[in-house]
This record gives structure tokens, C-alpha cells and sequence, in this order.
């Protein structure tokens, strides 16, 4: 037969002594459900609780002690299940808070459970549980909300950079690459209420979308660039080809200096494109330097030549004879005839030649010059203009002396003195032509 529990407890039959056992923390089966309980003659089964004893079924399936052995074991039983939440929340096994379900929900059905043994032990174990398990759950909900607020705050960091990169990048690749690496990161963090979690993913997803319209327009901006210095690039580099076999050495050279800054101040087009022109430019520039160095190896060949020859003809003009003025004129006439026949010099030669030569031009020059003083009409003139006066002075002195006019006498006489001082000046001076 089946067990059954009465709805209304029936006195005992025998009076409950105070032998009850105390409740304990721990609640344990016991081999002998007879220290817990008893069975009357008809079956009926009886808990002995510290406020006396109370009806908790009955057994008719067989011998009465096998009904109280029957209501030991469900005893044990809830025993068993409540050791095990213990077990499961000092292991932290499982979502404390189920464990604080079924804790408090065996401990609802304890009061007036149908078993047999310690059962105040087992509610004083119950609530122990029910208790820890209120602390697993209390210590679970600090957990997640420390774990809620290390998540708040890593993705409110990441939305913190994303905004600073959207407002000031210019790494553009960079930045890129920091953008997916905090899209995956982001991805990792669990733990955040949908609602805050969705404000932080807006202003995530707002910064990203700033960055790449910022990039976006960037990159468009570069493009209008680099096709504008395509378009100049290759009008400086049309030019350039058509001067390229210019002869005009300094005019060209100083525009293809002009031509390198302006591509310099261009700034670059596409890699490809500006790779290709700056080979035409670079072409163009080597054909031009290239004819001009050649041209100007060979020209200063030529005026180490010419430099030669110069240091031939002043050997030559150096020996001139200036003690015969006509004849070294017209000696020296031929040698400047022929020495600009010969053409120009090296810079660093022109000097020293030009000063040779005009050397040997002064030489010949001082030469005449000596010679026209010699011949020079009016030297002579001056000479007997001075003996005359000096031969009118003495004659009115020896005028006066005989007329017996001695100041008149001594006046003639002084200017005949400067007169023949003058004189003598002169004659000397002519001489020494």
C-alpha cells in the first residue's frame, strides 16, 4: 500500500518525553529512525519535534517498521539534496541564484514535512544554505557588476580613442588598422545591459563613421591634387623636351633651374604617372646638360690652346726693342693683331695674359712718349723764350750801370738771375727727354 499523510495531526498515543534531540548545524541520518520517531499498532507515523510529537502519514503497505524506516529514508533524501546545493555553492557550481531557488524552496517544504528524523537539524542546515547561497548570489551580483563596470569602462576607453581618432587622425592607414583592432577587441567584451551597451556602440559606430567620411574626403581632396600636378607636371615636362637641344647655354640653364623648382613645388601625382613624367623630365634635362658639357669640354680645349699660343706671342712681344719707338709700335701693332686672332682664354689665364701684354704695350708707350718730348716744338720755344728774357735783363742792367742807375742796375739784374734759374729748368728738362 501506499503511504499517506494525514491533513489533521492525531494526538500521540504515548507522551513525548523531552528527549528530543537538539538541532545542530550539520543534520545527519541516523540508522535509527526509532530515535526520531515512532509507529503506532495501525500504521500511524509520528515525528517527535522539541514542541512534541505530530502525525506525518501513515503505513499500510506492511509491518509498521518498515513505514517508519520508509519516512527515514525520504529524511534522507532531503538530506541528501540539501547537501548537495551546499556542495554546489561552496564549489560556486552552477548560477547561485538557482541554487538560492531550490535552497529556499526546500526549505518552504520543511516545516511541515512528512519524514522522519532530524529535521530541526536539518532546518537549521536549510537556512545555513539559503544564507550562503544569498551571499554566493550577493557576491555574484558584486562580481558582475564589477565585471559590468570594467566593461562600461573598456568600452567607453575604446569609444574615447575612436572619437579622438575620428577628430584628429591624418595616419590614415594607421588609424585604419586601429579602427578594426578596436572593432575586434569591442567584439570580446560581454557583461553590459543591452540599453548602455547600445549608447556606447552609437558613439563607436558614429566616430567610425566620422573617420571615414574624413578619409573619405581626404583621399578625394588627394586625388584632385595629384590630378592637378599630373597636368602641370607634364606642361614642365613638354617644356622641357622642346628646349632640351637648345644651344643658348645660360638663358636654358637657368630655365630648366626654374622648371625643377616648379616641379618641386608641384607636389606628386599618382605614383605610376609621376614616376614616368619625372623620367621624361629627367631625359630631357640630361640631353641638354649633356650636349652643353661636351660643348664646353671641347670649347675649354680650345682656349687651353688659344692660352698657349698667347704665352707664344707675349715671349714673342716681350722681346720687342723699344729703343727704336717706330719700329716697336708697328712690332707691337702685329702682335695685337694676331693676338686677337686667337681667340678667348681660360677664365683663370685671362689675367695673367692680359697683363703681360699690357706690360709690353706701356714699355713701347713710355718709349715714344720719351721720344715726341725730345722733338717737342714747344719745349725748345720755351727754352729761348727763357734765354731771351734772361739776355734783356742783363742788358738794362749793364744799361743802367752805365748810366749810373745802381737800383735800376740791381733790379735788372734779379729778374736776369730767376730768369737764368728758369731757364736752366728747362734746358735740363729737354735734355733728359
Amino acid at each position: 500500500m501506499t503511504p499517506t499523510t494525514p491533513t489533521t495531526p492525531t494526538t500521540p498515543t504515548v507522551p513525548v518525553t523531552p528527549a528530543a534531540p537538539q538541532p545542530s548545524p550539520v543534520a545527519a541520518a541516523s540508522p535509527d529512525p526509532g530515535r526520531w520517531g515512532r509507529v503506532d499498532a495501525d500504521g500511524t507515523i509520528h515525528l517527535r519535534t522539541a514542541d512534541g510529537e505530530r502525525v506525518v502519514g501513515s503505513w499500510q503497505a506492511g509491518a509498521p517498521e518498515e513505514g517508519l524506516a520508509h519516512f527515514a529514508r525520504r529524511f534522507d533524501d532531503l538530506l541528501t539534496e540539501a547537501e548537495l546545493l551546499a556542495a554546489r555553492i561552496e564549489t560556486g557550481g552552477g548560477d547561485p541564484k538557482q541554487a538560492l531557488t531550490a535552497a529556499r524552496t526546500l526549505r518552504t517544504g520543511l516545516d511541515d514535512a512528512a519524514v522522519v528524523g532530524d529535521l530541526a537539524g536539518l532546518i537549521v542546515r536549510v537556512d545555513t544554505i539559503v544564507v550562503r547561497a544569498e551571499e554566493a548570489v550577493a557576491q555574484a551580483r558584486t562580481a558582475r557588476d564589477a565585471q559590468r563596470a570594467e566593461a562600461v569602462a573598456r568600452k567607453e576607453a575604446l569609444a574615447v580613442e575612436a572619437e579622438t581618432l575620428a577628430a584628429e587622425a591624418t595616419q590614415w592607414k594607421q588609424a585604419g588598422d586601429r579602427f578594426k583592432a578596436i572593432l575586434e577587441e569591442w567584439r570580446t567584451i560581454r557583461g553590459i545591459d543591452r540599453k548602455t551597451d547600445e549608447q556606447l556602440w552609437k558613439r563607436f559606430s558614429k566616430s567610425r563613421e566620422a573617420f571615414n567620411r574624413r578619409r573619405g574626403s581626404h583621399f578625394a581632396d588627394l586625388d584632385r591634387q595629384r590630378a592637378a600636378a599630373k597636368a602641370r607636371k607634364e606642361e614642365l615636362v613638354d617644356e622641357a623636351e622642346k628646349i632640351a637641344d637648345s644651344d643658348d647655354w645660360g638663358p636654358t640653364a637657368a630655365r630648366f633651374r626654374e622648371l625643377m623648382a616648379d616641379w618641386k613645388a608641384t607636389g606628386r601625382a599618382q605614383k605610376d604617372a609621376d614616376d614616368a613624367l619625372w623620367r621624361r623630365f629627367r631625359a630631357a634635362q640630361d640631353t641638354f646638360f649633356s650636349h652643353r658639357s661636351q660643348t664646353f669640354a671641347e670649347r675649354d680645349a680650345e682656349f687651353v690652346a688659344n692660352a698657349e699660343a698667347k704665352r707664344a706671342l707675349l715671349a714673342e712681344a716681350e722681346k720687342i726693342d723699344a729703343s727704336d719707338p717706330n719700329a716697336a709700335r708697328a712690332a707691337l701693332r702685329d702682335v695685337q693683331t694676331r693676338w686677337e686672332a686667337i681667340g678667348k682664354v681660360p677664365r683663370d689665364d685671362i689675367r695673367p695674359l692680359e697683363a703681360r701684354l699690357r706690360a709690353v704695350e706701356e714699355r713701347v708707350r713710355e718709349a715714344a712718349d720719351r721720344q715726341w718730348r725730345r722733338t717737342d716744338p714747344e719745349a725748345e720755344a720755351r727754352v729761348a723764350q727763357f734765354r731771351d728774357r734772361v739776355a734783356q735783363f742783363e742788358a738794362q742792367a749793364e744799361k743802367a750801370r752805365a748810366a749810373g742807375d745802381d737800383r735800376r742796375a740791381a733790379e735788372a739784374q734779379a729778374q736776369a738771375r730767376q730768369w737764368r734759374e728758369w731757364l736752366a729748368t728747362a734746358e735740363q728738362a729737354l735734355q733728359h727727354r
